[in-house]
């Protein structure tokens, strides 16, 4: 695992580069996320890709109707996330189940939109923002070929004061979602690259100029 000043791009030969970003929830990926597109980069956010495969009509969001029950659709048809949310944060079997329907649909679309990227250029640098890299397997399974993995990094601590300060989680609620994932240490063992978001954004913007640098070079 290395610092992001510190990581030395390889030759890639003019080929795209394709970087998995994760982090746990409130670890600002984000915030890295956008910098890299600002950047130059193609950004994917899964999370996005994940409520355009749940759009009324759509077959994972008919399969989360008949698992989960008609509470956790809205008047007008569309996933209420709201109730989704509070149910399956409280249940790991119900998390797993949800995920085993919406993961499989998820890779399906970032597939087609990484090929098109590829595409319109080969030598694009693509940035796969994905909550769940690691407690998905998604990191190491083989299933994508990733030229290297980014971390958003910072305590559990500060993250659920963020959860609670800029979200509006009550403590309770903010910690059930950081349990939910993946360890601090699970995350940092599948990283390429650790970007510390622990300290002002400023201060994490400079580590992502930096590693935009190295991959470019």
């Amino acid at each position: 695992m290395l610092r992001a000043e510190s990581y030395q791009s390889p030759r890639y030969s003019g080929s795209m580069k394709l970087i998995g970003l994760s982090g746990g929830i409130a670890s600002g990926k984000s915030t890295i996320g956008r910098r890299l597109e600002e950047l130059g980069a193609v950004r994917i956010d899964a999370d996005q890709l994940a409520r355009d495969v749940v759009q009324p009509g759509a077959p994972a969001l008919e399969r989360i109707r008949s698992a989960f029950g008609e509470h956790v659709i809205a008047a007008d048809g569309a996933l209420d996330r709201e109730a989704l949310g509070s149910l399956v944060f409280a249940n790991p079997d119900a998390l797993a189940e949800l995920n085993g329907i919406v993961h499989p649909a998820v890779r399906e679309l970032a597939q087609e939109r990484i090929a098109a990227a590829e595409a319109a250029d080969p030598a694009a640098i693509v940035v796969y923002e994905i909550p769940l890299l690691v407690e998905t397997g998604a990191h190491s399974d083989g299933t994508v070929r990733w030229d290297l993995i980014v971390i958003a990094d910072a305590p559990a601590e500060k993250r659920e004061r963020r959860l609670v300060e800029l979200r509006g989680l009550s403590e309770e609620e903010a910690a059930r979602r950081i349990a939910s994932q993946a360890d601090d240490d699970e995350r940092r063992a599948a990283a390429g690259v650790l970007i510390d978001t622990s300290g002002s954004k400023e201060q994490t913007l400079q580590q992502v100029d930096a590693l935009w640098r190295t991959l470019n070079g």
